[in-house]
């Protein structure tokens, strides 16, 4: 059923840059989610009944508990655990190897990255993905004075540039950053901090204002997120989709946000034709892709050429947004696990990994028989329920085709 919205309370599609008012009959109730929740079919937000209907909104928040139950499509801790279990004998293994990689005066980088190619311990996870991103070095004796040089060098900025965000030559700039923001996430209550959202502003500003040749677009407000939780995990042990960042010592948090930025900024060195004009590094991957499902699955391929529907018009969001669209933060945590021990991940095996993602859901689109039908499943693919063992077999499948075509790119051009 179509749901009708009050306009300005989501700012708008992130697809057709319409907002709500002319663009409601695109919000629907997702058959994927559950009754509280709608999407639209064309950027698939998701949205939260409680924002469609302000005045709704009102009268619930005041009888919310203070730790809100999280939508299973939210949570960040792997669903294919319940609660908090002992570590089993094979986890205890794993960090105990990590551990002995990390302690030593120099960390073997290479070794770090077969480790970490299956899965990073979240005890580890941090300081393991600090140096996969190359921005702490592999000698342990360098590490403390550049974690001091890079943050103060990140708060040098925000003195000398921050300031300039409402000058007219940035504010076009930091209106959009302002308006994504709160989309970010906007069912995991830590993104709806007013802090985070201002952390999230600064960081995304700074990137903006130092990288001119893209500046800043939409879709990178995403690639913060798993940065910020996995360095938050620095300083807590408890859940952190509710937790309450202002408890945090100031020091802290300062330190979250400068190694989120740089980790974020090392990430997007890789991929930055990504966001220059006309995106035409997006242009190049969703071509590729589409070349390689015509070899790999020829009967999805005819499928979606029969009912009109263009890779560009599913794919390009899994090559901007790095498929944090559509899967879980839980499961983007882990992908990156292994996108910072794969040799060019993010810009190379990324392909493959969506490629395997889309035949994945094989049978389903198969079952669909019109282009609304296709278009509405592949921007809404139901992951909610995904995990770390969806994930492992996703990148399994798509390391075994990276083997079979990364080296013979021929094999896929017809």
């Amino acid at each position: 059923r179509v749901v009708s919205t009050e306009p300005g309370s989501i700012p708008g599609c992130i697809t057709t840059g319409r907002d709500w008012e002319s663009h409601r009959e695109a919000v629907i109730v997702s058959k994927n989610l559950c009754a509280s929740l709608c999407v639209c079919v064309c950027c698939s937000q998701y949205l939260s009944t409680l924002s469609v209907y302000p005045d709704a909104s009102l009268h619930r928040q005041q009888s919310l508990p203070h730790r809100p139950t999280i939508p299973m499509v939210a949570r960040i801790a792997d669903q294919n655990t319940s609660g908090t279990p002992a570590m089993t004998e094979r986890e205890a293994s794993r960090l105990d190897k990590f551990k002995q990689v990390l302690a030593g005066p120099n960390t073997d980088l290479e070794e770090l990255r077969k480790l970490s190619w299956s899965g990073i311990p979240r005890h580890v996870r941090p300081i393991t993905w600090k140096l996969l991103s190359g921005y702490l070095p592999a000698n342990t004796e360098r590490r403390e004075s550049t974690l001091q040089r890079k943050r103060q060098e990140y708060f040098g900025f925000i003195e000398q540039y921050y300031d300039s965000r409402n000058d007219e030559h940035h504010q076009d700039t930091y209106r959009q950053i302002h308006i994504d923001i709160p989309r970010t996430n906007p069912l995991i209550p830590l993104f709806q901090q007013a802090s985070v959202q201002e952390i999230f502003e600064r960081i995304l500003f700074i990137w903006a204002i130092r990288h001119p040749a893209s500046g800043y677009v939409q879709g990178i407000n995403d690639l913060v997120t798993p940065f910020f939780v996995v360095y938050v995990f620095e300083y807590i042990k408890e859940e952190v989709e509710n937790f309450d960042v202002s408890s945090l010592q100031e020091a802290a948090l300062r330190n979250i946000e400068a190694d989120s930025f740089w980790c974020m900024s090392k990430l997007l060195d890789g991929i930055q034709d990504n966001y220059t004009f006309a995106q035409p590094g997006i242009q190049r991957k969703v071509k590729a892709l589409e070349e390689l499902v015509s070899r790999i699955d020829e009967t999805v391929h005819i499928h979606m050429q029969q009912y009109e529907v263009e890779y560009l018009q599913f794919a390009f969001r899994w090559m901007n947004n790095l498929l944090m669209r559509e899967l879980p933060l839980r499961c983007t945590i882990r992908l990156w696990d292994t996108y910072q021990a794969e040799p060019e991940g993010f810009s190379h095996f990324h392909l493959y990994v969506c490629a395997a993602f889309l035949v994945r859901w094989r049978k389903e689109i198969l079952d669909q028989r019109d282009f609304q039908g296709l278009m509405i499943l592949l921007q809404n693919l139901p992951t909610m329920h995904w995990g770390n063992e969806e994930v492992s077999v996703l990148l399994a499948e798509a390391y075994r085709l990276k083997f079979a075509f990364a080296d013979a790119p021929n094999h896929y051009k017809r």
